[in-house]
């Protein structure tokens, strides 16, 4: 019985066999403006020979899988013959879905695992349970954990103890990756170019030159120095999709400080975009978003939870989701929630390796359980009992 792990997120999907390696993969479909009629799936992104103004088609909304339609054609694509060629008769599935998913949802879910796919047997779970299982297994001795999923469209915070979530201390920021991004493009359309229709284009721009400060009024000071003397800014050269096929950022030494660019190249000029747009991570009432940023939000998290409890929770804050990867982003996590903490207790942020799959590879060590069989649900189960079951047996 071979183990299929998906981590079903709302801007990738991370998949594989619990006996290989994982793929990171677009969860949506793409047309292009040139090529009207043609959807390309996933990872056919590549093959899109003109990737301005791609109109994105995406199955999540706020987070949550409302769009079965576009879903449907991901899996079918992912499970075929073109990429993992999954035979359903002989594979359970590990699928992740969001904290507080509504139960309508789930039950779609469920009907199109056993009942469309015919799964053998499925176990459907929070992505942070699998991040925390992860790190349980990484770190035997200890027993809490705090895990930060900053992910596409939300921030969740999750206190774990004994792989137990604790349902008082989550927390979810509506702050994520996709807003970063809109933001982004909101600025400099507002700023330079009309780029509103450049999600593909900008979305890179963003994980290219965004950084989070570490002391924003300091850096607001220096962005406001005048030519070379400003050492934040940064020229982003456009792709053009002929010869220039991925944006980059310019070296310095060939920035053009006064007088006119070079000819043929589009160039964004970006200072305080690089750090003010991570910055509503940290900060979500800049923009109007009447929250806690993300280090009052962990504290604010365990302090709910039993005091005896709370200095082994400090001392295990896991970074996940792609917003991590962001340079700086532990650093003033760690110096922001140490300010807020008391001072006889330790604190320690961990960034894993690869935070974006890291609750994959949680995933992966859960199908090798030799409980496991008792976790998920079978297609027997299911044919018997119906949706009650895994409302039973999964602890959503």
């Amino acid at each position: 019985m071979t183990t299929l792990v998906l981590d079903n997120g709302a801007y990738t999907a991370k998949i594989g066999y619990s006996h290989g390696e994982v793929s990171v993969i677009p969860n949506c479909q793409f047309r292009s403006k040139t090529a009207r009629l043609k959807t390309f799936t996933a990872n056919q992104i590549d093959e899109v020979k003109d990737p301005s103004g791609l109109f994105y088609i995406l199955p999540f909304q706020k987070g949550y899988l409302v769009n079965w339609d576009v879903q449907r054609q991901v899996w079918d694509y992912l499970f075929g013959k073109e990429m993992f060629q999954v035979d359903f008769g002989e594979t359970s599935i590990i699928i992740t879905e969001p904290y507080f998913n509504f139960s309508s949802i789930q039950e779609s879910m469920n009907e199109i695992l056993f009942e469309e796919y015919q799964f053998q047997a499925a176990l459907r779970v929070n992505p942070g349970a699998l991040s925390a299982h992860r790190y349980f297994h990484d770190n035997p001795s200890e027993l809490c954990c705090i895990i930060v999923d900053t992910g596409y469209s939300f921030t969740h915070i999750v206190p774990y103890c004994r792989s137990k979530k604790k349902q008082e201390g989550i927390i979810r920021i509506n702050v994520g990756g996709k807003l970063l991004t809109n933001h982004l493009k909101e600025i400099i359309s507002y700023r330079q170019l009309h780029v509103m229709d450049e999600t593909h284009v900008i979305n890179q721009v963003k994980e290219d030159v965004c950084y989070v400060a570490a002391d924003f009024y300091k850096d607001m000071e220096a962005a406001k120095l005048k030519g070379e003397d400003n050492s934040l800014m940064v020229d982003y050269v456009l792709p053009d999709f002929s010869t220039i096929k991925k944006g980059y950022i310019k070296p310095r030494e060939e920035m053009v400080f006064n007088g006119k660019p070079t000819a043929g190249e589009q160039i964004l000029r970006l200072t305080n975009e690089r750090f003010a747009v991570p910055e509503i991570l940290f900060h979500p009432s800049d923009i109007g978003i009447q929250e806690m940023g993300i280090p009052e939000a962990i504290v604010h998290s365990i302090n709910n939870l039993p005091e005896e409890m709370q200095p082994h929770f400090y001392k295990n804050i896991i970074l996940t989701g792609g917003n991590s990867h962001i340079p700086g982003f532990k650093e003033r996590v760690y110096s922001e929630v140490r300010k807020l903490t008391p001072t006889d207790y330790d604190v320690s942020v961990i960034l894993p390796e690869n935070p974006i799959t890291y609750s994959w590879e949680g995933g992966k060590l859960i199908s090798e359980n030799d409980d496991f069989e008792d976790m998920v649900v079978s297609r027997e189960d299911y044919e018997e009992n119906g949706h009650l079951i895994c409302e039973e047996k999964f602890d959503i």
